[in-house]
């Protein structure tokens, strides 16, 4: 926003000196005698429609080129959001599947807790005095009086085992579940940081080469100014020298006036010996004409003064532009490192995380004494 508010400024301020400009050569068609005896300045008029006709050439192009950055940059938002809506909706059927096909109610352990058919398959409290699912609580059968102890013992031995593998491979299941997801929101992240940085440069790309053509149209428009200056400069000069040349070469100058002077008064001359004008009268005059050539002097300089400071102060102003557009760039590059040295410190304790949980907090399996403490007394 700052960009564009800087362009907003400097091309206020072109237009402003382009009138200020325009109205100083009016000013000096109008005050200048000869021209505005003859009519209308047509070489103006003609300057006047071709810096029209290029302003709004340049305005139709600056306009056009806005319209084409918005719609790449909606276009650009449009496919980021239809990949991430994608990626979301790839992850939810993922997890989906999974669970479909690898976490059904039939496969828990406690599955026959909330079996709905669990009274259709049940059987009679006892079948036999061999029925492997008579308890200590049942009072069926007490210790030392089933004849399959043996290999009782051997098959709660082999389910504990079976339980334990199952657990296990529950476990490395899920840390590869996780794994994966991790790995593949690292990659979607990675890819859009990629995507936004690209974005970032086209736009810094495009600013630049706006800004460049601006100040190659205003240096252009300077040089323009400034070539019709001296031609109008050096043509004044030249018609000035000229006028001089012939008053001082003419016949008017090289004859006596004193002849002119009337019997009536010296301020009256007789018209047809009057040759012109007396010594001090041409003196008065030139000295005024001195003035004047000294006042239009130190106008052209002070003018000379204003174009100089709007000068720099455009330079001063693209400076600027330029210190802040990198500022942004160091600000937008320190956040980068800073979100970088975040995930890489979270990754990092996920992973010493994930090493305790498989050392120490999984590590502990059941021993025989542990298994000997059952069934032990009668309650």
């Amino acid at each position: 926003m700052s960009g564009l508010r800087v362009q907003r400024d400097l091309q206020e301020a072109a237009a402003l000196e382009r009138r200020r400009q325009r109205e100083l050569q009016r000013q000096g068609r109008i005050f200048n005698a000869r021209v505005r005896t003859i009519g209308v300045d047509k070489d103006a008029l003609d300057a006047q429609v071709k810096d029209r006709k290029i302003q709004e050439a340049t305005e139709k192009a600056r306009n056009e080129e806005l319209a084409n950055e918005m719609k790449q940059n909606d276009k650009m938002m449009c496919m980021l959001e239809e990949q991430q809506k994608r990626n979301i909706r790839n992850i939810n059927k993922a997890v989906s599947d999974f669970q479909k096909n690898f976490q059904k109610p039939e496969t828990r352990r406690e599955f026959d807790l909330s079996d709905p058919q669990a009274l259709k398959k049940d059987r009679p409290a006892r079948l036999s005095d061999n029925d492997p699912r008579c308890t200590v609580s049942g009072l069926q059968k007490f210790m030392g009086e089933d004849l399959n102890y043996a290999q009782r013992t051997k098959f709660q031995k082999e389910q504990l085992r079976e339980w334990s593998l199952q657990q296990q491979r529950d476990h490395k299941n899920a840390l590869a579940d996780k794994k994966f997801l991790d790995d593949l929101h690292d990659k979607n992240r990675i890819e859009l940081d990629r995507k936004t940085m690209e974005q970032q440069r086209i736009e810094e790309e495009t600013r630049r080469a706006v800004c460049a053509a601006t100040k190659d149209f205003n240096k252009s428009q300077a040089a323009e100014v400034a070539e019709r200056k001296k031609l109008d400069k050096r043509q004044k000069m030249k018609d000035d020298m000229d006028e001089i040349s012939s008053l001082l070469q003419g016949n008017l100058l090289s004859e006596n006036p004193a002849q002119a002077i009337s019997s009536f008064g010296t301020h009256r001359v007789i018209t047809d010996r009057w040759k012109g004008m007396s010594q001090d009268q041409l003196m008065a005059i030139r000295s005024f004409q001195q003035q004047q050539v000294l006042e239009k002097l130190r106008l052209k300089e002070e003018e000379r003064h204003r174009d100089a400071e709007w000068d720099r102060q455009s330079m001063q102003a693209a400076r600027a532009q330029l210190i802040l557009e990198r500022h942004q760039e160091r600000q937008n590059r320190e956040r980068r490192q800073a979100l970088d040295s975040i995930n890489a410190q979270l990754s990092h304790e996920q992973k010493s995380k994930n090493i305790y949980l498989k050392e120490e907090e999984y590590s502990n399996c059941p021993t025989s004494q542990y298994f000997a403490q059952f069934n032990t007394t009668s309650r």
